[in-house]
């Protein structure tokens, strides 16, 4: 019976001694914690700038974006492994349904800010004003003139915006070339004289001067007939522009979070929504949804002294 007790007081140590080796795994909250979130390729510069500085302001929080196509995102959320996404369109109905029938939630989407369609061509073209018409003939292979390039073929926001609002339905022309990304489709254009280049706003603004507001210098942003203005407008995607829906080629930028809990998703997705996060898209050439900002005009005054 002596020999048994022993035995016994052993292994109760044991036992305790195991339990106290075992590491203290913090549960997720909003302040802290990881997780991964996919991005529609064409919004890479303004949220990578968004998760520096957020993360930068919660330590212990640690956002990892995939920038993909937005059909590849969308199809991400149906997985455990991804709560938040980040894309140009909201679930339709019957999405909804379908995580609430399958992870018993309902998905939180709000649009964050608006962004514009680029339409880039080489310095070097002479063409660089556009009716909607010539975009169409362009897209569509009517007009073999020049080369239209896009961020894909297929499944990525740029094509999808393109045959759904440009083309009306219709499919893209056999002449479209295909590039594998945003950056991608500046360089073809900057270095071929026929190339006209289709990319998400964000993608044209000169980092190179800080605090600057004007677009890259290796390629021309062209200007795209205003057709709510009345008369021959002409006007290029700047933020007073997006805002007042005068350049014709806007989109939204949704998130998209399913969380049954207030985590780091719920966390991000109001840093994006508040000051701090609107104000980024603010300087990355996107138009704020969540904030007013004031649109004044100026005049220059061309006297000289």
């Amino acid at each position: 019976m002596k020999g048994k007790g022993i035995l016994t007081g052993f292994a109760f140590c044991f036992l305790l001694a195991g339990c106290a080796s075992k590491p203290d795994v913090k549960q997720e909250t909003p302040n802290f914690g990881t997780i991964n979130i996919s991005v529609d390729e064409s919004f890479k510069p303004v949220i990578d700038s968004q998760i520096k500085v957020f993360e930068s302001s919660f330590p212990d929080v640690h956002i990892i974006p995939h920038y993909k196509p937005e059909a590849q995102c969308l199809r991400d959320l149906t997985t455990d492994s991804t709560r938040m996404i980040l894309v140009t369109r909201p679930l339709s109905p019957d999405e909804e349904k379908f995580y609430i029938d399958s992870f018993h939630v309902t998905p939180s989407v709000a649009p964050l800010a608006y962004d514009a369609i680029a339409v880039l061509t080489n310095p070097a073209s002479k063409d660089s004003v556009f009716e909607i018409a010539d975009l169409q003939n362009l897209l569509s292979g009517k007009n073999t003139q020049h080369q239209p390039v896009m961020d894909g073929l297929s499944a990525t926001s740029t094509v999808r915006y393109a045959i759904d609002s440009i083309l009306k339905g219709q499919p893209l022309g056999k002449n479209v070339t295909a590039a594998k990304s945003s950056e991608e489709v500046v360089n073809y254009v900057a270095n071929n004289p026929r190339a006209i280049g289709f990319i998400g706003v964000s993608w044209v603004a000169d980092k190179t001067v800080p605090g600057d507001t004007s677009f890259l210098k290796n390629v021309k942003i062209a200007a795209i007939r205003c057709t709510s203005c009345g008369g021959p407008t002409y006007v290029r995607p700047y933020q007073a522009n997006i805002a007042l829906k005068r350049y014709p080629l806007v989109r939204s930028l949704y998130y998209i979070l399913k969380e049954n809990f207030r985590g780091v998703g719920s966390n991000f997705a109001n840093f994006l929504q508040y000051e701090r996060g609107q104000l980024i898209f603010s300087k990355a050439y996107l138009w704020p949804a969540k904030m007013s900002f004031i649109i004044r005009n100026s005049e220059i005054d061309q006297k000289t002294p």
